[in-house]
């Protein structure tokens, strides 16, 4: 009778302590969401109303009203200028000199390899690897064997295997159906030829034969290669161009994953990938502007970030992207930057 009592305590004081546990997160959760501290909320929301598929969790705790209050409040403006790539002046070569560290680090070979290097950094809190690529003119765009609808994209890692690339990231958007797609988002610019388009102007990143990275704001596929463009996609915002930053007004896209590519004035490449959860921590725009002024870009542009960033160098995923990605290799997507040998 004793035992039988005893292991009804045990069980009413677990029951007991769940409950409490239970109560503390609810009121934790009510004070973030609805508590004096605008920070929480403002980045919770602007973070959700950025993914293509979970703008439905800002609109678990507020109204419409309120959504709209907090994201015209969380903005960015623009860069409308195109970059110019008659500033890039491509010697990537070793310096006696170096303006700072930063330079330093990023153009100091490691021996035996003067194709790339990866540096380990944090952003944001955050996780990063920042590639530098000393051979601009071998960066191309890499993609999908074909765009169909009903297929599924591929993964990063089988992209640039199949591409011989020795460093890739993803790039474009695509229609998201959970897993996601092989339908691109604008327009995909390939060897000089458009081979996808759902014909609306829009931001390009694009690359010249030359190995410049040219962003053009407004345009269409059509136009960017009557400008020089051999390959490109459409993704947005521009982050730095011609050396200006983006204008950033509160916190408009949160702290997520986060991935880009850049370019300095002496040619040398960046692809950039900041670790993260969706959610719940990684970086947000104006940390990733920070980190890649550091490092002297004069040209910069976000690419699809979160359960989409994937970097690939040798044939590893070196990135440690959201946890469902994690577990499959990288997540299926439709486009990407690589460095082709």
């Amino acid at each position: 009778m004793r035992k039988k009592n005893k292991h009804k305590k045990k069980k009413i004081l677990k029951r007991t302590i769940l409950f409490i546990v239970l109560d503390v997160l609810a009121l934790l959760g009510f004070f973030i969401m609805y508590g004096p501290f605008d920070y929480f909320r403002n980045l919770y929301v602007s973070t959700a109303m950025n993914t293509m598929d979970h703008q439905w969790l800002a609109r678990i705790f507020f109204s419409d009203e309120t959504i709209e209050k907090i994201m015209s409040s969380n903005y960015f403006i623009t860069i409308n200028e195109d970059a110019n790539t008659d500033d890039i002046v491509i010697d990537t070569s070793e310096k006696k000199k170096y303006k700072d560290k930063y330079e330093k680090e990023l153009l100091t070979r490691e021996p035996g390899n003067d194709l790339y290097k990866v540096l380990s950094l944090k952003v944001g809190g955050s996780d990063a690897k920042l590639v530098a690529i000393y051979k601009p003119e071998k960066v191309r765009l890499i993609s999908t064997e074909q765009f169909n609808v009903g297929t599924y994209g591929e993964r990063i890692i089988t992209m640039c295997e199949r591409y011989g690339g020795v460093v890739c990231i993803n790039g474009g958007g695509f229609v998201d159906n959970g897993l996601g797609s092989d339908i691109p988002l604008g327009y995909v610019i390939q060897d000089g030829k458009i081979t996808w388009s759902d014909n609306t102007r829009a931001n390009i990143i694009g690359m010249t034969k030359d190995g410049k990275l040219k962003l053009l704001t407004n345009t269409t596929g059509e136009e960017a290669i009557k400008k020089g463009v051999v390959d490109g996609l459409t993704f947005s915002p521009f982050l730095i161009v011609n050396g200006k930053e983006l204008e950033i007004v509160g916190d408009p896209w949160g702290s997520s994953p986060r991935m880009a590519i850049a370019q300095r004035k002496d040619g040398v490449m960046m692809f950039l990938s900041i670790d993260g959860e969706n959610y719940i921590n990684g970086a947000t725009l104006q940390d990733t502007i920070d980190v890649l002024k550091r490092y002297g870009a004069y040209n910069a542009a976000n690419l699809d970030g979160g359960t989409s960033s994937s970097m690939v160098v040798e044939g590893e995923l070196i990135n440690n992207p959201p946890a469902a990605a994690k577990k499959t290799n990288g997540r299926y997507v439709v486009t990407g930057w690589g460095l082709i040998p």
